[in-house]
């Protein structure tokens, strides 16, 4: 028995409804449980889901999500080689940042069926997180050459952004902090401060940016500087002798979720369909978190708030998602009133159904991100000491006891996830076994 036209048009017009509408929720259906894990403490499972490129979808999805469950788990190299997948992912839309805002933005104005369509490259602000989290990867093995030269490549990115959208972001003080602790550790100090100086200009991190300028121009004998920094920080605080110091590098709770608004717009020629796309911030179980050294202590300060940048990141995208929207829907308008030259009320239907299942908002996104990177500098006596790291509005981790040399300078890479709290430390001598 045959099919009447009009009847298999409808039928298939249903068919791409359902295949399109099912494929687009896919992401976000397939990571569900690799986040419950990675939110649990459950990394190896989350990993193993999260690093399937093929059951992701995304190399650059993939890429980010177990690199980042590998930098919670202190499993660097593991780390590495997932960011550095998700880093080359993105390569040729970097490549056209790097070369000026007009190759970027020819990139962003290209489109497809829908958004959902295209290979997902991140947004500016995950890609300059990348390089970030590359950063911390090679900060952790020792590797400082290789540190500043990520550091520096996730501000030139953050850099074509603002050019791009002409206007400054409160951003980049995360990546120019990491490069700052590697030059340290370099001794190179005046590289240091040149870093702790765009911090201060940018108006980021600054409770922590201001006393290293203070300190810094302090040693090198910066007077005019210091007298500046002094002004606006306050002085330089007594320190112990030869004293050593332990650096806290933190992403605190987790970064806000993608969520999807539709608007239908009924013409005589048919439905015109947009599809738009915003963040939505997070409860966050805890606000940061304190290092406890003995007697000593100190909270960890907003560096970067990564909510906030991705906001406004997406905010000064939206007029081109919304112009590749709006010409999508003037070309699927354009089918349906062909459609429905050619096969009457069958075709109308038909392509407003097109329409309506084809326009959709992609929401793809780095879900592991933190909410904030946090850090904090405590300087201490040399000798031993008991390391503890607690979550403010959370639980607390044990470091173990560490024997510091005088100058030395120990590192210890945080996450918080809901209420708890995962540690490494990099440095000094563990005392009784404890690491």
């Amino acid at each position: 028995m045959s099919t009447h036209p009009r009847l298999a048009l409808a039928h298939g017009a249903l068919a791409v409804t359902a295949l399109v509408t099912g494929s687009c929720a896919s992401y976000s259906a397939r990571t569900e449980k690799a986040l419950r894990d990675f939110q649990g403490g459950q990394f190896a499972r989350s990993s193993e889901v999260f690093g399937d490129e093929e059951e992701i979808g995304s190399a650059f999805l993939s890429g980010v999500e177990a690199g980042t469950v590998a930098l919670t788990a202190g499993e660097w190299e593991s780390a590495q080689a997932f960011l550095g997948r998700a880093a080359e992912a993105s390569r040729e839309i970097e490549g056209r940042a790097l070369l000026g805002a007009e190759e970027l933005g020819e990139g962003l104005l290209s489109w497809a069926l829908n958004d959902t369509a295209r290979a997902y490259q991140g947004e500016g602000f995950e890609r300059v997180y990348v390089h970030c989290g590359l950063a911390l990867t090679y900060l952790a093995q020792g590797l400082l050459d290789d540190v500043y030269v990520e550091a520096r490549l996730a501000n030139q990115l953050l850099e074509a952004e603002e050019k791009l959208y002409r206007k400054k972001y409160r951003a980049g003080g995360w990546g120019h902090l990491i490069s700052a602790i590697a030059y340290e550790l370099l001794d190179e100090p005046d590289q240091a401060y040149v870093d702790y100086l765009r911090m201060e200009e940018k108006g980021v991190g600054t409770q922590l940016a201001g006393p290293a300028l203070v300190r810094l121009a302090t040693h090198m004998h910066r007077n005019e500087d210091l007298a500046r920094w002094t002004e606006r920080y306050g002085p330089d605080p007594e320190r112990p002798e030869d004293a050593a110091s332990i650096v806290v590098l933190a992403g605190v709770g987790l970064g806000p979720t993608k969520v999807e608004g539709n608007l239908l717009l009924p013409t005589p020629d048919g439905v015109i369909a947009f599809a738009g796309v915003a963040y939505r911030t997070r409860e966050q179980a805890c606000r940061g978190l304190r290092l406890v050294a003995g007697e000593l202590s100190s909270e960890t300060t907003v560096i970067e708030d990564v909510s906030s940048v991705a906001r406004q990141n997406l905010e000064d995208r939206q007029l081109w998602t919304h112009a590749k929207s709006v010409a999508r829907g003037l070309l699927k308008r354009g089918l349906t009133k062909k459609l429905e030259d050619e096969h009457g009320l069958a075709g109308r239907v038909a392509g407003d159904l097109f329409a309506i299942a084809t326009e959709r908002a992609d929401l793809r996104h780095w879900r592991t991100l933190p909410d904030t990177w946090q850090a904090t500098r405590l300087f201490v006596p040399p000798g031993v000491l008991e390391l503890r790291l607690e979550a403010l509005g959370g639980r607390s981790v044990d470091l173990g006891s560490f024997e510091l040399e005088p100058g030395e300078t120990m590192l210890v890479f945080a996450r918080s996830l809901g209420t708890n709290v995962y540690a490494h430390a990099i440095g000094g001598r563990p005392i009784g076994g404890d690491s």
